[in-house]
C-alpha cells in the first residue's frame, strides 16, 4: 500500500451518547459481580457477558412491575431482541462489582425500547451504554403481534409513563 488510509469513522452513536448525558435517578438498578466465567483468559469481562447482564436487568425490571417471563410464555408472548447498539467505554475486571442500570424509554406499537448504562458502584465510572429494541412475538404463530396484550401494556405503562388507549 502506497498510502495509509485513515480509519473509517465509527457509525453514528447519537442515541447512545444521549444516554450518557442523562441522569440515572429513574433507572432500575441491577448489581453484578464479575465471576471467572464472565471473563476471558486475561480476567477482563468478555464482550458478550454485558448482553447477558443487560437481559438479566431487563427481566428483573419487568418482574419488579409484575411482569414475569413465565407468564408471558403462558400467554404465548415472547419479547425477542430485534435491534441492539452497544458502546464499550471501559473494561471491567474479575472480582469487580458494577451496577447495570436500565429503563424503558418508549413503547411504539409492539416495539419496546430500552436504555442501559453499566456503571461502577460509586457511579464514577461508565463502562457500557446501550440501546435495545424488543418486539412482541406470538410464539404459536411465530409472527409479530399486532398489539401488546392488554395486561402487558398496562404494566409497561407503570414504568414508561405511558397512558393506555
Amino acid at each position: 500500500m502506497s498510502e495509509s488510509q485513515p480509519n473509517p469513522a465509527l457509525p453514528p452513536t447519537d442515541a447512545i451518547e444521549v444516554t450518557e448525558s442523562r441522569a440515572f435517578e429513574s433507572w432500575f438498578e441491577y448489581p453484578i459481580r464479575v465471576q471467572p466465567h464472565h471473563t476471558d483468559y486475561a480476567g477482563i469481562v468478555w464482550h458478550g457477558t454485558y448482553l447477558t447482564w443487560m437481559e438479566e436487568a431487563r427481566v428483573e425490571c419487568l418482574r419488579s412491575i409484575g411482569i414475569e417471563f413465565a407468564d408471558l410464555v403462558a400467554l404465548g408472548c415472547d419479547l425477542p431482541v430485534v435491534e441492539i447498539s452497544i458502546r464499550y467505554h471501559r473494561s471491567i475486571q474479575l472480582g469487580m462489582q458494577a451496577i447495570v442500570k436500565t429503563r424503558m424509554t418508549e413503547v411504539t406499537g409492539v416495539r419496546i425500547n430500552w436504555d442501559y448504562a453499566i456503571v461502577s458502584v460509586d457511579g464514577q465510572q461508565l463502562y457500557v451504554t446501550a440501546k435495545v429494541t424488543l418486539v412482541a412475538l406470538d410464539r404459536e404463530r411465530g409472527k409479530i403481534m399486532r398489539q401488546l396484550p392488554a395486561n402487558v401494556k398496562d404494566a409497561l405503562a407503570k414504568i414508561a409513563g405511558l397512558h393506555g388507549n
